[in-house]
C-alpha cells in the first residue's frame, strides 16, 4: 500500500482566518474539484486550529494542494478501504471532506467513514445555483438523507428564520477550464508516479483537454449563434419547452437515473416530444455550460430531430445565461439537473425523468413526459418555497468555486457550517 507524506511550506493566507473557539477536529481532505478549493479550504482549517491532511491521487490533486500533510496515495482501488482504515487511525481522523460521492474511491470512502464512525462532509455544485455551495453530511444527490415528503418540508420550514440575503459572487468560465487543463495536464506527465490512478470520467486527460482547448477557440462563435437563438425566441410568439442537458460523465446520470448517457435522454425526449407535444410549440435544448466539448451535442441533437421528424422545431442553444430562456418557457423537462430547482424558482413546471431531489408531489409534474408536454402543472408556490427554505438550512452554504471571491466566502461559510456556529450577515 504506497503511501508517501509530501510536505510543502505554504501558509498563504492562514494567518488571515480568526481562530475558531470550536473543539479541534483532525480532517482529511480526499479529492475536490479541479482547482484550488481545497488548498484553500485547508488554509482555512488549519488557520482555525484543526489538523489537516490531504490524500493526492494523482499530480492533479498534489499540483492544487502544496500544503504540509500531502498524502499522496499510489495504491490500487482494492488496497484503499484498508489504507484508508490505516490513515484514520494513525492520525486520528475525525472528519472527511470530499467533492462529489460517486467517484470510486470516494464511494469507498463513504463505507469505510460509516463503519469506523467518522463524518463525512461532502461537498458538490449547489442545488440551487447561482452563488450556493452543496455541503451535506452523508451523502448528495442520490445520496442525500433529505425527506421526499412535502409535507414535512412546509411543517420544517415553519419553523426557520428567513434566509440570511447575501450577495452574489463573480465566476469566470475561462478560470475554470484554465484550472482543468492545468489538472489534466499534472495528472497526465504523473501517471508514472501513481501507477494505480484511473480517472473517474470516461475521457483520457488528453481528449478532455483538447475538447476543453476546441471549445474556448469556438468560444465567439457559438456566443454568436446563442445570442441570435434567444433574441428570436424573445420576438416569437411561439411557446417552447426548455431541455437542459447535463454532463455526460456526471454521476447523476450514470447513479441516479435509467439512462446510459446524456444521447439516451435526448433521443427519449425528442422522441417523446415528436408523439405527444401540440404542434405549435417548439423544444430549446440547451448545452450544460461546463460540457468539455469531446462531444458535439449540436449535431446529436440535430440528427435526433431529424430522425423524429421535428428538425424544425427544435433549436439548440451552445451558451447563455439560462435564466431568462426558462422564465419565458411554458415548461422545463430535466433528468436530475440542479436547473430544475432554477425553472421551479420562477415558477416554470417542471418535470423530472431522474431521481431528483426535488422530484415530489407539489412541486414537479408527476405524470410523465408524454402528458406533460400538454398539461404542464405549475409548482405550489408554498412548498417550494419551503423546500428551498430547509435546503439552505441543512444542505446549502453561500459561495462558489471560479473566483477569488467565490473561494473566499464558501470557505468561510464551510468552516462555519463545519463547526456549527452561525455566519454573521454580509
Amino acid at each position: 500500500m504506497p503511501v508517501h507524506v509530501a510536505a510543502a511550506p505554504d501558509h498563504r493566507g492562514v494567518e488571515d482566518i480568526e481562530p475558531s473557539v470550536a473543539p479541534r477536529r483532525a480532517v482529511l481532505l480526499l479529492q475536490s474539484l479541479m482547482g484550488p478549493l481545497f488548498r484553500r479550504l485547508g488554509q482555512g482549517l488549519m488557520g482555525a486550529g484543526h489538523t489537516v491532511y490531504k490524500v493526492n491521487l494523482n499530480g492533479g490533486d498534489r499540483l492544487f494542494w502544496r500544503l504540509p500533510n500531502g498524502i499522496d496515495y499510489r495504491g490500487s482501488l482494492h488496497e484503499w478501504p484498508d489504507a484508508l482504515k490505516t490513515l484514520i487511525h494513525e492520525h486520528g481522523i475525525t472528519d472527511v471532506m470530499l467533492f462529489g460521492d460517486c467517484r470510486d474511491h470516494h464511494m469507498a470512502a463513504t463505507r469505510v467513514c460509516r463503519e469506523v464512525g467518522v463524518h463525512v462532509h461532502v461537498f458538490e455544485e449547489g442545488y440551487i445555483r447561482p452563488d450556493w455551495v452543496t455541503l451535506e453530511l452523508g451523502g448528495v444527490n442520490g445520496h442525500s438523507s433529505l425527506c421526499r415528503d412535502p409535507a414535512w418540508f412546509r411543517e420544517r420550514a415553519a419553523a426557520l428564520p428567513p434566509i440570511t440575503p447575501h450577495s452574489q459572487v463573480p465566476s469566470s468560465f475561462r478560470r475554470r477550464a484554465t484550472e482543468g487543463l492545468l489538472y489534466n495536464a499534472a495528472d497526465v506527465l504523473t501517471r508514472w508516479y501513481y501507477p494505480h490512478w484511473s480517472n473517474h470520467r470516461p475521457w483520457h486527460p488528453v481528449v478532455e483537454g483538447v475538447g476543453w482547448f476546441r471549445k474556448l477557440r469556438r468560444r465567439k462563435q457559438r456566443d454568436g449563434q446563442s445570442t441570435e437563438l434567444m433574441a428570436r425566441l424573445a420576438a416569437l410568439s411561439e411557446p417552447y419547452f426548455l431541455f437542459p442537458l447535463q454532463l455526460d460523465s456526471d454521476a447523476q446520470i450514470r447513479l441516479h437515473s435509467s439512462f446510459a448517457g446524456i444521447a439516451d435522454a435526448l433521443r427519449l425526449v425528442i422522441d417523446s416530444f415528436a408523439r405527444h407535444a401540440p404542434q405549435e410549440v417548439r423544444l430549446v435544448v440547451k448545452e450544460h455550460p461546463l460540457d468539455n466539448g469531446v462531444r458535439d451535442w449540436m449535431q446529436v441533437t440535430a440528427d435526433m430531430a431529424s430522425l423524429f421528424g421535428v428538425e424544425d422545431r427544435v433549436d439548440y442553444l451552445p451558451s447563455g445565461d439560462i435564466v431568462p430562456v426558462a422564465e419565458r418557457a411554458r415548461g422545463m423537462v430535466t433528468i436530475n439537473s440542479t436547473s430544475g430547482t432554477l425553472g421551479l424558482a420562477k415558477g416554470v413546471p417542471v418535470v423530472a425523468l431522474g431521481h431528483a431531489i426535488y422530484d415530489m408531489p407539489d412541486i414537479t409534474f408527476q405524470g410523465g413526459i408524454d402528458a406533460f408536454w400538454k398539461n404542464p402543472t405549475a409548482p405550489d408556490p408554498e412548498t417550494f418555497a419551503a423546500f428551498r427554505r430547509v435546503l439552505v438550512e441543512d444542505c446549502l452554504i453561500p459561495g462558489g468555486f471560479f473566483s477569488e471571491e467565490a473561494l473566499e466566502k464558501v470557505v468561510r461559510h464551510a468552516i462555519a457550517r463545519f463547526e456549527r456556529r452561525p455566519i454573521a450577515p454580509e
